[in-house]
């Protein structure tokens, strides 16, 4: 019997720029297979404080669309921040009791300075050049309002009802993804070479939609993945940039599915990559 009873979902904001207006009415309108959600939202530096075990536990999982730790500066580098003191102890603590995490979009790129945050997702999205795991690496690129085909590439619950894909409008990343890592779930048929991308780290310091001088090499076309952090179910998914894609009926799906799948029993039982009848890789 599918359990119906409206799952709480926190969502987590601020860091990034977003159209609140129609990012909250795509979240009221968002219908789960299995029920509807119940929305409470939260900014940083406040939302440190519903990471904490005893508060996190009035949910059933957390929405990430924040990018905390990186303060942008007119025409500089942007100031990197750590988490602040406990925050990571009390995240590694949720991971423990298996809280669900859907990570969205710009997500990726939060809290820069800890390494353990992008392994707990799976990837990371560079505004500057960095090191990770132990590689010296070149700034991300972005690329907005590019019209692609995300097809499925696995029979799983998180794609359910896309088995034919989706075409979207959104913004894309040339970013770094820890494919063996993850279980991938949908890809991008965009090409994802540096031609066709721009710096992020010349974005942020004035030159917006330029390459010059920058190189990066032939990136990952994976849109969503899944893996396990510990005992929590983890979903990333790198659609959602705006207004287009959030009034896209395949995002909604996507994403609906996705909430729906981390708080099921199913999501609880998943090994680290495959599981025989949850999810199928092709």
């Amino acid at each position: 019997m599918i359990d119906v009873t409206p799952k709480k979902i926190l969502v987590v904001t601020k860091g990034h720029h977003f159209d609140r207006g129609a990012f909250f009415e795509m979240l009221e309108q968002l219908q789960g297979p299995g029920g509807e959600f119940v929305w409470t939202h939260v900014e940083h530096p406040a939302a440190a404080a519903l990471f904490k075990p005893e508060a996190a536990a009035a949910f059933d999982a957390f929405l990430m669309y924040d990018m905390p730790g990186i303060t942008f500066q007119p025409l500089s580098p942007p100031t990197l921040t750590p988490p602040p003191p406990g925050f990571m102890n009390d995240f590694e603590a949720l991971l423990e009791r298996g809280m669900p995490f859907v990570f969205l979009h710009h997500a990726i790129a939060g809290w820069p300075t800890s390494e353990r945050y992008a392994e707990i997702m799976g990837g990371r999205f560079l505004y500057q050049p960095a090191v990770l795991r132990g590689s010296a690496l070149p700034d991300s690129g972005y690329r907005h309002f590019v019209t692609h085909h995300i097809e499925s590439v696995a029979r799983h619950a998180v794609t359910a009802g896309l088995e034919d894909g989706f075409d979207i409008c959104d913004e894309v990343y040339l970013f770094e993804v820890f494919e063996s890592d993850v279980v991938p779930l949908m890809r991008s048929q965009h090409p994802f070479t540096a031609d066709g991308f721009y710096s992020a780290h010349r974005a942020v310091t004035g030159q917006m939609y330029s390459r010059a001088g920058w190189n990066h090499k032939p990136g990952s076309n994976l849109i969503a993945w899944t893996r396990r952090e510990k005992s929590s179910p983890i979903v990333y998914i790198q659609c959602g940039d705006g207004p287009t894609a959030y009034g896209n009926a395949g995002f909604r799906r996507l994403l609906a599915n996705a909430l729906t799948w981390v708080v099921s029993p199913e999501a609880k039982d998943i090994s680290p990559h495959l599981s025989a009848g949850t999810l199928d890789a092709r």
